[in-house]
């Protein structure tokens, strides 16, 4: 989705609070960025720029796939990244940037490190190097034991984690993604995940196993946060230019705080992810509209669940 041909975006900044919305792993999909870059000069510089970058053909691809390329975790996360990027440029060159945001930034796990580099945390090659390497470090995780992921549909967070207690029988399962009202995702070994589906047949809700590499968000993932924690340590971060929130607790990263910002990316690889809970706090914050910039249209989905009646426009080209 993007603008009609022509239309511009106008936004009274003394009348309506908006917020960037960034999309993470699963967002992805072939295609993703080819009618972007044919519509924009800085987003084909963008995907170059990355080629470079990561020594990945990300615009093949991107384009081409095969779907089973993209899907990888070292590949989706620079992939999606340089997408959100370019998308991002793409607007400004155009002169159809809505604006600056007024209330805040947010990102679903990945795109947390989109919201960090439209903040100015740190430049475009700083974070595409960090979320290479996160990929590379969580497909690794993911390849040491078997595991994965399954979306719990209809039962509450207390229900789930319930659930999930009773489904470990001594092995890692956990909830990992709290995206909203009626859905949480849990993380762990195979055969926990093989454990808690009838379970959730059972308290009547719905389970469905997801199509990932591993146990993302999980104590499976800790390989990969220590791992992270040396790439992040060294690096300097600029304070935030707005308010950006951190997946792990739901609410703002401190101001001019950059170790806060280091903690919560090493935290969340491998802990829960906290989105409704990030919505709910720009809601709080006085967001009328929310922008989500990157591929697919996940994050609104899952907007219609937290709050029906929040506008939520999704660009992932310059025109429809």
């Amino acid at each position: 989705m993007g603008l009609r041909r022509g239309e511009i975006v106008r936004v009274d900044e003394n009348k309506m609070k908006i917020a960037f919305i960034f999309p993470g792993q699963g967002a992805q999909f072939v295609g993703m960025g080819k009618t972007l870059v044919e519509q924009s000069a800085a987003a084909k510089a963008t995907f170059a720029e990355a080629e470079k970058i990561s020594g990945l053909e990300l615009t093949r691809i991107a384009f081409e796939g095969p779907q089973e390329e993209l899907d990888r975790t070292d590949v989706s996360q620079p992939a999606i990244f340089t997408h959100s990027v370019a998308c991002y440029r793409a607007l400004q060159e155009a002169g159809k940037f809505p604006g600056e945001p007024l209330a805040g930034m947010a990102g679903l796990s990945l795109g947390e490190y989109t919201a960090l580099w439209a903040a100015g945390v740190f430049d475009f090659e700083t974070g595409l190097r960090l979320v290479q390497k996160r990929g590379q470090l969580m497909q690794a995780a993911a390849e040491a034991e078997p595991s994965g992921m399954v979306s719990i549909i209809g039962l509450t967070p207390e229900q789930v984690e319930t659930l999930c207690r009773d489904a470990a029988e001594g092995q890692v399962l956990v909830p990992a993604n709290f995206n909203c009202p009626g859905q949480v995702v849990v993380s762990g070994t195979q055969a926990g995940c093989q454990r808690i589906l009838d379970r959730v047949e059972q308290a009547e809700g719905r389970a469905v196993p997801l199509r990932v590499a591993g146990a993302f968000h999980s104590p499976l993932m800790q390989s990969a946060a220590d791992g992270l924690k040396k790439e992040l340590e060294g690096l300097d971060f600029s304070p935030t230019k707005c308010t950006v929130l951190a997946n792990v607790s739901g609410q703002p990263y401190p101001e001019n705080d950059p170790d806060a910002i280091r903690e919560g990316l090493i935290q969340q690889v491998a802990t829960h992810t906290r989105w409704e809970q990030c919505v709910r706090r720009l809601l709080e914050m006085g967001v009328e509209t929310f922008y989500e910039i990157g591929p697919g249209r996940v994050l609104k989905g899952l907007m219609r669940k937290i709050d029906r009646k929040v506008k939520c426009v999704v660009f992932d080209q310059l025109y429809e």
